[in-house]
């Protein structure tokens, strides 16, 4: 079985459908988040996505959907510090942003104002339940593990931004999934971080990747082909 992941959705729900409708062998995707549109609108896809959340969503609906209501048909959720059954995969999710001034919050302490929803990060409590997870098949993460530069030719006399976090360093090390799948950065990276083969998938409308669900790997398909 081939399974198909995606990254970044931003709200083009035509470009999703787009690789969903030219693999219709593929029975299930997965996404490592901002599936939302700037208006908060969410997709109701032809085939099953598992997602996690990225830093754009709208997360009074995730409220929501984590409390078991308003749930979408082929929309499902994989909260943070937890893990799903998907197919024949067993996929965990940390979703969201790293934010030090933030990590030691309760997810319930995290303050919900408009234009600054700090429920768009990830703190300790969930850091530590995926850290404590073992046989995980894929991990799915919003952020990058470090390092992970996001210039590839800084101005001169500058250093590349490492725009890794430590936390997902972490989870890796100890967790030490088959296959580790972010987003965040609109770019497509492979590399191995921890031990782990770390892939990070581009925008949705510039390629996605299909993954063979019995050896895990994994093929980048661009969308202009």
């Amino acid at each position: 079985m081939t399974i198909g992941a995606l990254a970044d959705i931003h709200g083009n729900f035509d470009a999703m459908s787009r690789a969903m409708e030219r693999h219709p062998e593929v029975p299930l995707w997965l996404c490592v988040g901002d599936v939302a549109s700037r208006t908060g609108a969410y997709p109701e896809p032809r085939t099953p996505l598992y997602w996690i959340k990225g830093n754009n969503e709208d997360f009074d609906r995730i409220a929501e959907w984590e409390a078991g209501r308003g749930r979408v048909a082929n929309l499902h959720l994989i909260a943070n510090g937890t893990c799903r059954t998907v197919g024949a995969l067993t996929v965990a999710g940390l979703g969201g942003t790293y934010a030090p001034a933030w990590i030691d919050a309760t997810a319930a302490q995290l303050p919900r104002k408009p234009g600054d929803d700090k429920r768009r990060h990830f703190v300790r409590d969930e850091v530590e339940a995926c850290k404590r997870m073992r046989g995980i098949d894929i991990l799915m993460t919003h952020e990058a593990a470090r390092p992970f530069v996001v210039a590839d030719q800084p101005k001169p006399g500058q250093r590349p931004r490492d725009a890794g976090k430590p936390p997902i360093n972490d989870v890796l090390a100890s967790m030490q999934p088959r296959l580790h799948l972010c987003g965040h950065h609109h770019r497509f990276v492979e590399t191995v971080r921890e031990g782990v083969r770390s892939v990070c998938i581009d925008r949705v409308n510039r390629s996605y990747l299909l993954i063979d669900a019995e050896t895990l790997e994994y093929r980048k398909i661009d969308q202009c082909q």
